[in-house]
């Protein structure tokens, strides 16, 4: 039997009893007990209740076992397959020094030096394979049912891709390699998608408008 004993405040703990107020009457007796009697043993503790599940197990369950594709269609995944997503879109603790605490993408990883596809026809406005915190990327404008999609592909291998502004890209068009460019923790597609200017969740349009 373990007991643990509290005695009430004297003449020294007056001081602490003024800053703090008056105890509740439940503690105005002159001792408290409290009598814990474990049949093991063992005193058992609050933290046995609780479960740990990693991020990659909840990304897991958010993404991957919804995630299908038939890659038809006029809208597709940037992949012909299914591949792992690492991160999602919206809030998230910064991966690395200089990234973002609030995600615009999603996060896809195949694999270092897989081809990635363009999701739908566009136009590509920009091509940029810099130093900037997305390294190498394309970025591509869609008309899509009277609306203005952009697709945005990062951190792509160096020198992966041959497109330039301008150029006429069709659905699954070639678009270059996954890459670790730019401010990054490992290789993977970082896929950005807005419509009519307003960044949306990558998965959830994809998984409403892709084949």
């Amino acid at each position: 039997m373990l007991i643990v004993a509290m005695a009430a405040p004297g003449t020294g703990g007056a001081a602490v009893a003024a800053r703090v107020g008056a105890l509740p009457e439940s503690l105005d007796a002159a001792t408290q007990a409290l009598v814990v009697e474990p049949s093991d043993g063992a005193v058992p503790s609050a933290r046995d209740a609780y479960e740990v599940t990693t991020k990659a197990e909840l990304l897991r369950q958010r993404y991957t076992l919804t995630y299908s594709t038939t890659w038809t269609g006029a809208i597709r995944w940037p992949f012909p397959t299914t591949v792992p997503i690492t991160d999602g879109f919206g809030s998230r603790a910064a991966p690395c020094a200089g990234c973002s605490t609030y995600h615009t993408a999603l996060d896809f990883a195949p694999g270092a030096g897989e081809p990635i596809y363009a999701i739908a026809d566009g136009v590509v406005r920009e091509h940029v394979d810099g130093n900037g915190s997305w390294g190498n990327y394309v970025i591509i404008e869609h008309q899509i049912d009277g609306q203005t999609v952009v697709s945005s592909y990062a951190h792509m291998q160096r020198g992966s891709s041959p497109l330039q502004a301008g150029d006429t890209i069709s659905v699954g068009d070639y678009i270059g390699l996954v890459g670790a460019t730019g401010q990054v923790t490992g290789n993977h597609l970082h896929l950005e998608i807005d419509v009519n200017g307003v960044s949306v969740d990558p998965f959830a349009w994809l998984t409403e408008n892709a084949g």
